[in-house]
């Protein structure tokens, strides 16, 4: 992907007037029902008291003469609505790509569950932490195509690459604990995501792996994925979550593997000693030819994300196009056959006699 590649974004179909202040006048056609119905029809005789008449006079008005108002009233409302233009229109963005690719992959495995971050001052799972700077790190970049792979067991695809990072921030919301069988296979992750990156067209290319263990499931171990993703050329940030201490643990079930939660459905936690080896995915990063970060808290994660930030940013053009087709001519004889109809049946069938 170059510099120049263009990467079309649709809009749905929608409705959009020219002059929409002139939808204003609409507001006249009730305004002016009210007003006929409030001084009714012009008498056909004069009497010089009509006093006698007064029961006549508060008859109703006849069905016929409803429907020919009614007509004319949304004959009126059509052709306002033809004069504010009314269109039908689909916008396409055409956005300049930078040409950096990265995907991230994130651990789902159920030791992610443990509260050793904080957010906003609140005691935090390391998953909701990750998830959170995440997000702020997606938003800094808006053209860069990312994509998400989440991993447990095995790995999955979250989102691909793309540009649309509302639908890509929508996607990270739904990552969970628990949508795969439990582990923590970090090898076929990495793997994943190097397929994901494969194309050579690309001026940058970089995998952001975030993991709080070891490598216990998944068919290709790390050290050979590693291999691999520096044979691609592409940039491996490996970040290491999670404290060395004592922390609240989730207690999980030996027979499923599952967290055990209470009866309102919380996750129940231990506090427990907890070890990262950091040696282990240190040398990953050394075998990538890529960079080891260790992330104790929020902000030291970051912290992390803000230099993984630094990598090479290009400036974008932005393209907008609309196509739309202009309503009026249908509105306009809409309105105007309505109001000939109305004049037809005035003068024929519903004709008033003086």
């Amino acid at each position: 992907m170059q510099l120049s590649d263009l990467w079309p974004l649709h809009s749905p179909w929608a409705l959009s007037f020219g002059h929409p202040w002139l939808l204003l006048l609409v507001l006249l056609v009730p305004l002016l029902a009210w007003l006929r119905g409030k001084r009714g029809a012009a008498a056909a005789l004069v009497f010089s008291s009509t006093a006698t008449l007064g029961s006549i006079g508060k008859r109703s008005s006849s069905r016929a003469g409803r429907l020919l108002r009614g007509l004319l009233y949304l004959a009126l409302t059509i052709l306002i609505l033809a004069l504010a233009r009314p269109q039908l229109g689909k916008s396409l963005t055409e956005v300049e790509a930078s040409g950096i690719d990265i995907m991230v992959v994130l651990d789902v495995s159920g030791s992610m569950l443990t509260k050793d971050f904080t957010i906003g001052g609140d005691s935090a799972t390391r998953i909701d932490a990750i998830r959170e700077v995440t997000r702020n790190f997606i938003e800094s970049r808006p053209n860069d195509r990312i994509g998400i792979i989440a991993f447990a067991g095995r790995p999955y695809v979250v989102s691909p690459l793309t540009l649309d990072h509302d639908w890509l921030l929508q996607n990270l919301e739904r990552v969970r604990i628990g949508l795969v069988e439990d582990g923590t296979a970090i090898g076929s992750a990495m793997a994943s995501a190097a397929n994901r990156l494969n194309d050579k067209k690309s001026k940058s290319r970089a995998i952001v792996l975030l993991t709080d263990g070891e490598n216990n499931a998944g068919k290709i171990p790390p050290n050979t994925a590693a291999e691999a993703i520096k044979a691609l050329g592409l940039h491996l940030f490996a970040i290491g979550a999670g404290i060395n201490g004592v922390a609240p643990v989730p207690v999980f079930d030996p027979s499923n593997g599952r967290p055990v939660t209470d009866v309102v459905g919380n996750v129940i936690y231990r506090n427990q000693r907890v070890e990262f080896n950091e040696a282990g995915l240190k040398e990953v990063a050394t075998i990538a030819g890529g960079q080891f970060f260790r992330a104790t808290d929020t902000d030291s994660l970051e912290k992390i994300y803000t230099e993984i930030d630094k990598m090479e940013k290009s400036t974008v053009s932005v393209k907008k196009y609309q196509q739309y087709r202009d309503l009026f001519p249908e509105c306009l004889m809409a309105g105007a056959g309505i109001l000939l109809a109305e004049l037809l049946l005035s003068q024929t069938i519903w004709k008033k006699l003086p």
